[in-house]
């Protein structure tokens, strides 16, 4: 009965360490962990411990006969990323054993290693779970919302819980006495980099890659015109997206990109309302998909169906949940391809979408249609988008898709930092293995690092950013243990003080715990995991019912 990876794997690769007979790859020491969609379990090596159950933060693996109807494909997806072998050999001749990264071991000094973390998503709660597994480090993260978590709470899809539990890890990092939120924050208006290295041995920069990449053809920019990326913020209450004009009532939309976003977006633009409302997706949001009158959500893809951006487990899912078609035209591009499969991955990719219906027949609900081949040219319409004017990739024919709304997904742009380099061409902080380079000396800039996005672009997915966040742990523990990194100018509570003098509505670790217990009781009445706030004033109000700040360290102190 060995055990299974499903589609809600984040790629944490904790599974990995806590296995005993080294049965699930690529581990992270392997070349195809960074880029790999999921993690995989050898069958004929699982000793079925269940030790990879525990591990795991977003219960994505289960014994091969508990397995729900939809992730039975995962089973053979398993199986088949492991070569074929004699009965009586359990590894495969290749296989090694991966080893534990040690954690960054800190060297004694009289004042504790002290780190500002910028940003509170993935790559930051790793990076400070890294760092907090030493005595005596402190870590204070800095969070431009009054609400911690980054794309986990804003940019995973509502109807993916699985993979918001991944939250449970990051709670507990945050509840480390020697952790602090300094949330509602931004660093550049309220606090300078120069400011926070003055209260810090090093400032790691974990903000990600903002910036949605912009699709430079005429037309964009009209109403009815905007980015899946947005649309997901929207869907998940972010204050910032709260008020995007989302309009609804057109039959159509068209998405340009395949990634996960998109069919994450083209999903929920077609599920029932209902089964929504049991999920943590804004009111305002549910409410507007409640009047949708959109009966078709159609995904452009510039290249052929070999080369679509969608991962494998993604695909499974969607059309576990949803009714998705192809084109005639579409279904003979994909038995081409299949024609000449360049690897087993792409294979079992066109295998699924072989087996998609016929778009030529009326549909009966609302449905995702794939389209490939097409680059799109211009958006069409004068007051507002009515539709999108595609070249057919390497011809000179166009092709048109009426729509009501048009959104890009075509990717993520980094965003410069105040007084860091910044490299234009691949939008990141340059960096060396996390320091980062002063591209005019080739030098490190000297308290400085990065993790995630922000470091190795938008590439990955959220386990990806834990071995990110290691490595460049490991480069700022070198630095401080070698004595390059100096000692923060003022004593702790100067921090403190600094922080409340710009600003007054800075919300804590106990803040956020009111916020969240408020979501949660929201949603409780409703069956719902929670209901988001969406206004930064509903979530400063929650957090003002916190116990005030002088009880909290007099309880901190008690628990030593």
């Amino acid at each position: 009965m060995p055990h299974v990876i499903t589609q809600s794997c984040c790629n944490d690769g904790s599974c990995v360490f806590a296995c005993p007979v080294n049965c699930i790859h690529p581990s992270p020491d392997e070349p195809g962990f960074a880029t790999t969609e999921m993690l995989y379990i050898d069958p004929v090596a699982c000793v079925d411990c269940g030790a990879c159950v525990s591990a795991c933060p977003v219960g994505a693996i289960a014994p091969d006969n508990r397995l729900e109807g939809k992730q039975l494909p995962f089973v053979e997806i398993n199986a088949s990323f492991y070569p074929e072998r004699p009965a009586d050999v359990k590894l495969p001749p290749t296989s090694k054993l991966a080893p534990v990264i040690p954690a960054a071991q800190v060297r004694a000094r009289p004042r504790p290693l002290t780190v500002a973390i910028v940003g509170s998503g993935p790559a930051a709660m790793y990076a400070a779970d890294e760092l907090l597994t030493q005595p005596g480090v402190r870590v204070n993260v800095f969070e431009k919302l009054p609400t911690p978590y980054g794309l986990v709470r804003a940019g995973v899809a509502p109807d993916h819980q699985n993979t918001k539990k991944v939250t449970a890890l990051f709670d507990r990092v945050s509840r480390h006495r020697h952790f602090r939120f300094y949330l509602n924050v931004e660093v550049g208006q309220h606090l300078s980099h120069a400011e926070l290295l003055a209260h810090h041995h090093a400032v790691l920069y974990a903000v990600g890659a903002p910036d949605d990449r912009r699709l430079d053809i005429d037309g964009m920019g009209l109403p009815g015109t905007g980015t899946a990326t947005e649309l997901v913020a929207w869907i998940n209450g972010h204050p910032d997206f709260t008020d995007l004009p989302v309009d609804l009532s057109h039959e159509r939309v068209v998405i340009v990109g395949n990634g996960n976003v998109a069919l994450d977006v083209a999903r929920v633009l077609t599920t029932d309302p209902e089964e929504l409302a049991r999920t943590d997706i804004s009111d305002r949001a549910l409410e507007v998909l409640r009047h949708s009158e959109v009966r078709e959500v159609v995904v452009a893809a510039r290249r052929g169906p070999a080369h679509s951006a969608f991962t494998l487990p993604e695909l499974i899912g969607l059309t576990e949940t949803s009714e998705v078609v192809l084109d005639p035209e579409d279904h003979k591009l994909v038995e081409a391809d299949l024609a000449a499969v360049p690897d087993r991955l792409t294979g079992q990719k066109l295998e699924i979408l072989r087996e998609l219906g016929d778009a030529s027949v009326p549909r009966t609900r609302p449905r995702i249609r794939l389209t490939y081949r097409l680059t799109p040219a211009r958006v069409l319409g004068e007051q507002r988008a009515t539709g999108v004017e595609f070249s057919v990739t390497g011809t000179e024919d166009t092709h048109r898709i009426d729509a009501g709304l048009v959104l890009t997904s075509i990717g993520y742009r980094g965003k410069q930092i105040r007084d860091l380099p910044f490299d234009e061409s691949r939008s990141v902080i340059p960096n060396d293995g996390g320091r980062v380079i002063d591209p005019a000396s080739g030098q490190p800039v000297t308290g400085a690092y990065v993790a995630g996005w922000i470091k190795r672009g938008p590439t990955g997915f959220i386990g990806t950013n834990k071995s990110c966040s290691v490595q460049t742990v490991q480069s700022l523990v070198a630095d401080y243990n070698a004595g390059a990194l100096t000692d923060p100018v003022t004593k702790p509570d100067g921090l403190d003080r600094l922080v409340h003098a710009r600003q007054p509505d800075v919300v804590d670790s106990a803040g956020w715990a009111a916020i969240d217990a408020a979501e949660i009781a929201r949603g409780s009445d409703d069956g719902r995991p929670r209901n988001k706030f969406t206004e930064v004033a509903d979530m400063l109000a929650a957090a003002a019912t916190a116990p005030p700040a002088p009880k909290r360290r007099l309880l901190a102190r008690l628990l030593g």
